[in-house]
């Protein structure tokens, strides 16, 4: 016999009722529950996952037509202390306007994360339907009270913000950008139109933070709906839930927009999200404390969630980047002593190998770096002599300075080589033991600049 139906202060959402101990929508017309596997279908997720959500993660809603979308925790005052970012402002400017609003990760790519600080009028969304209010206008992003100016420091942080979320995203082919595309870049208008994306606004604004009390808000599987896609849009990220600085508006991003490419939270057993351990969290679970954040499968202890990051990413609309480099010293790709290049390692299984000509002998130092804010690729960089024998290698461990700042992810070799050809070889790696000191070299990927040069 079925139990009986009663209301979820959980869940509290039109139409959301328990049934069964889980929590499905019902139908507008008849007030009935539907079927969970047919919620579970609406939102592309196997109804032994959807009920795994329901039945454990809080934060996981069901609005009034059955799609799933997750309310963040908000941090407290002290977690959302801010940090300090790189200065790469030279002067204020007026709007969003200038070199921190025109960032592109991968211009010309036909998937787009748009990072929007500037403000954005939200209508005809399902933002605006739970709610009952229609438009919503959206501030700009504003640290020292003046809205219609970007000072130097809230350039920084855009600059900053858009690094992390970039590297984050390096491994798929995608524009993370700071620059409005045209609307017609994000939404998307049916299966055919091949050009979309998503939104990640960030909002200082009370219109919705201050009824949930969370961090930020998205739907999950939303990116590439062939239909009612923008209904479905933005992403949220609340600067009153989580600050203003930039490691946690980045993490935010990063997670709410994962909830839109179709990913669900990483906890354990006891507790939704999971922190992570050593210097090392997953991005969909809390990495706000953590020097490395990286997509996961759930391979540390207790994990609830082992779905493949990258998989279910790809299966909504993102795809890896090509390969730039080959993977052994006969399809190398070339490298000048003395020049810098930059190259990505976007599959687990990737190694990029470049070749050298050395015109003088002398000592020479190779050197890869990971990127220099918010990096998930850990490197072990080889160099080679002609025959492909490895004449110096290097792989620091991992750790962190701070929850902002990563060390031991790049290396460097110094070598005294004779005239001649020479190969640089990066791979990524893991550190520790996954199950609770480091990570494995599933996430370990992302981007890299690599150069050979005179000591």
């Amino acid at each position: 016999m079925r139990k009986q139906l009663r209301r979820t202060g959980a869940l509290a959402c039109t139409g959301a009722v328990v049934f069964g101990g889980l929590a499905v929508a019902t139908r507008a017309d008849a007030q009935q529950p539907l079927p969970l596997p047919e919620v579970a279908a609406r939102n592309g997720l196997p109804t032994e996952q959807l009920q795994r959500i329901l039945a454990t993660d809080k934060t996981a809603v069901l609005d009034a037509g059955s799609r799933l979308f997750y309310r963040e925790p908000q941090l407290t005052a002290a977690q959302k202390s801010e940090e300090a970012s790189p200065r790469w402002a030279a002067e204020a400017v007026e709007g969003a306007t200038g070199p921190a609003f025109e960032l592109h990760s991968k211009p010309g790519s036909n998937r787009v994360i748009y990072l929007d600080f500037d403000g954005h009028t939200i209508t005809g969304t399902a933002w605006n339907a739970s709610k009952g209010v229609d438009p919503v206008n959206v501030s700009a992003y504003d640290t020292d009270g003046d809205p219609a100016n970007y000072s130097t420091a809230e350039q920084d942080v855009v600059r900053d913000v858009w690094a992390r979320v970039a590297e984050d995203y390096a491994t798929f082919d995608v524009d993370v950008t700071t620059q409005a595309p045209a609307q017609s870049a994000i939404d998307r208008s049916g299966a055919s139109d091949l050009q979309y994306g998503t939104r990640v606004l960030i909002d200082p604004d009370t219109w919705y933070q201050s009824g949930c009390g969370c961090g930020g808000v998205a739907y999950v599987g939303v990116y590439d709906n062939s239909s009612q896609h923008d209904y479905y849009q933005p992403a949220l990220v609340f600067t009153k839930g989580v600050g203003t600085g930039a490691k946690n508006l980045a993490e935010a991003a990063s997670h709410e927009a994962g909830h839109n490419v179709g990913l669900s939270h990483d906890g354990t057993s006891s507790v939704g999200y999971y922190q992570g351990h050593g210097a090392w969290a997953p991005i969909m679970g809390v990495g706000y404390y953590r020097g490395i954040s990286q997509w996961s499968k759930g391979e540390y202890a207790d994990a609830n969630n082992t779905e493949d990051d990258f998989g279910v990413v790809g299966t909504h609309g993102l795809a890896l980047r090509t390969d730039e480099a080959g993977d052994t010293t006969a399809a190398a790709a070339a490298l000048t002593v003395g020049t810098p290049v930059t190259g990505y390692i976007a599959a687990e299984t990737d190694t990029d190998v470049y070749k050298v000509t050395v015109d003088a002998a002398g000592n020479y130092t190779a050197t890869a770096n990971a990127a220099a804010s918010g990096a998930n690729l850990d490197i072990k960089l080889d160099l080679l002599n002609s025959a492909g024998t490895v004449v110096a290698s290097a792989d620091p461990a991992a750790g962190q300075t701070d929850a902002a700042t990563p060390t031991g992810l790049g290396a460097s070799v110094t070598a005294n080589l004779a005239a001649g050809t020479y190969y640089l070889r990066i791979d990524n790696v893991g550190y520790g033991d996954p199950l609770n000191t480091g990570y494995s070299t599933y996430g370990s990927r992302g981007a890299y600049t690599v150069k050979l040069a005179t000591s």
